[in-house]
């Protein structure tokens, strides 16, 4: 069973790719990153996601962007609420943040001697990250080929991005009829205190929009 290295943030969309791609005969390894988000929920959620997958290996970086990657998830500005979702970049894009985490995972699939990197990105429901585009996963592929001496040997890296061209709500549907339980996850950029989702920022707007049109009940507002 080949090793996949798969970036686990908690949320539905990673927990989603990851369950396509152990479908697909992969041995998952979890890498999950504490860049210095304003709240550590969905790193909780990520171990409980983690155990969920029955991974083989799981790792938790602290790695703290907040000095160099001004964002709203790093605390430089409030989440914003209620606001028309559009193609415009929103304040919640974190600077560079797909690049540094998939070079991470690229270092870790390097040690292991796995070819395959898992990342939950999304081009159609999403909130108008520029690394979240196949194109830009193409060119990450590209230089993964220049910058490893796994690719300089002839070793050709794949990133994995199942759910790049679905609707959430097709994500939504993938993952309950691979019997996920989405109770696990968490998506809100701003929880309450008491952790649970806040039901305004663009993360939860999309995630209610794709339950209603899976026609399905979010079990993590239960």
């Amino acid at each position: 069973m080949p090793d996949a290295v798969v970036l686990l943030s908690g949320g539905l969309d990673s927990y989603t790719a990851a369950a396509m791609v152990a479908a697909e005969g992969y041995a998952l390894n979890a890498l999950t990153i504490r860049y210095g988000q304003v709240h550590g929920r969905e790193v909780q959620a990520a171990r409980a996601v983690a155990r969920a997958l029955g991974v083989r290996r799981c790792t938790e970086l602290e790695l703290d962007l907040r000095g160099v990657a001004a964002s709203a998830l790093t605390g430089a500005s409030a989440v914003p609420k209620d606001r028309p979702i559009d193609a415009s970049i929103p304040s919640t894009y974190v600077p560079a943040r797909n690049t540094i985490f998939l070079s991470l995972a690229l270092a870790w699939a390097e040690t292991l001697g796995a070819s395959d990197l898992v990342i939950g990105v999304n081009a159609l429901d999403y909130s108008g990250y520029p690394d979240c585009r196949p194109e830009y996963i193409a060119a990450f592929e590209r230089m993964a080929a220049l910058a490893t001496k796994a690719g300089v040997e002839g070793g050709r890296l794949r990133i994995h991005t199942p759910l790049v061209q679905l609707s959430k709500a097709d994500i939504i549907r993938r993952g309950l009829a691979l019997g996920l339980d989405y109770g696990l996850t968490h998506s809100c950029y701003d929880p309450r205190p008491d952790g649970r989702a806040c039901g305004h920022c663009d993360s939860c707007v999309l995630r209610a929009k794709g339950f209603a049109e899976a026609g399905a009940l979010d079990p993590a507002l239960r």
